[in-house]
């Protein structure tokens, strides 16, 4: 049993090459983050494992891959690149990766809370056209901070935020407990968060969540942040929202569209923070991804 690495870039190929160990399955690298999707049966060549990063992999294409049999997608959001329900039809297993970037996603929501709280990047960019702008911040310390979606990525944002003197709330889908974080309904997270932060896993029950209605019952003011999925926000009532200001402003590392085209409409907002689905990019949660994903070939080729 052989597998392919299809899209690898440089940083993920040098780990990747590094925690090959003896005995492992052959595995391709293929050195190319921007292949496209039709190019995925040549490159297999009937491999029966694809480790697979960010690139789509349309069912009729997966039904093109002769021999392919399991995709070990590098993180949990597989449905935004496939259909793990009609590859499932085709004998294509779809394996995810959860928790290896837990700290740095969470790390990253606490950093756009904050910069949206102090609109540092906007005095920046002011300041380099010879502006010098000044505007009251919004003091975090006594706020109240709400979490939609509780996982390892939420519990590792209220772990900080708690230490930084924030109120946590949060809703999720099934019963949780955390220290310190009081769970409550959805409607009553809304109305009394100065800053949520989304962390949902994007399915068919998430697509559009924070629905046009669930933004206008939020707090007037309030910072939105998104590291989950831009599709999980309806993202026409979020500009509305952004324009009016009911929404303060919005730290966003997804999108519905990715790369984020020069001329979107949240480009030409002011109160957008805005960043290049980046939240998981460290060495340390890089190290963890890769090191899952030959977990995952091993464990298959072991049957």
């Amino acid at each position: 049993m052989r597998g392919v690495f299809v899209d690898a870039n440089e940083s993920l190929a040098v780990i990747f090459e590094r925690l090959n160990k003896p005995g492992d399955p052959p595995v391709r690298i293929n050195r190319d983050p921007d292949i496209k999707s039709d190019q995925m049966p040549a490159l297999l060549d009937g491999a029966e494992i694809v480790v697979i990063d960010h690139t789509a992999l349309p069912t009729d294409v997966a039904r093109r891959c002769t021999g392919l049999k399991h995709v070990v997608f590098l993180g949990t959001g597989a449905r935004s690149y496939m259909n793990p329900d009609e590859l499932a039809e085709l004998g294509i297993e779809v394996h995810l990766i959860k928790g290896y970037g837990d700290t740095a996603v969470a790390e990253c929501a606490i950093a756009l809370m904050w910069e949206a709280a102090r609109g540092i990047a906007k005095m920046d960019r002011e300041m380099r056209a010879g502006n010098w702008l000044r505007e009251d911040a919004m003091q975090l310390t006594g706020k109240t901070l709400g979490l939609i979606g509780f996982g390892g990525i939420a519990a590792e944002v209220a772990r900080i935020a708690l230490g930084g003197g924030m109120r946590v709330i949060a809703w999720n889908r099934t019963p949780k407990k955390f220290a310190g974080v009081e769970f409550v309904d959805i409607d009553t997270l809304l109305a009394q968060s100065q800053i949520i932060s989304l962390h949902l896993l994007l399915n068919d029950e998430t697509r559009g969540f924070i629905t046009r209605e669930r933004i206008a019952a939020m707090k007037p003011g309030v910072i939105l942040v998104n590291t989950a999925r831009g599709a999980i926000v309806d993202e026409a009532a979020m500009i509305d929202a952004l324009k009016s200001g009911h929404i303060r402003h919005a730290g966003l590392d997804v999108f519905n569209i990715e790369p984020l085209p020069k001329d979107h409409p949240l480009t030409k907002l002011q109160n957008v923070t805005l960043s290049a689905h980046s939240a998981f990019r460290t060495p340390e949660a890089s190290e963890n991804l890769i090191g899952a994903a030959w977990e995952h070939c091993r464990r298959i080729v072991k049957g």
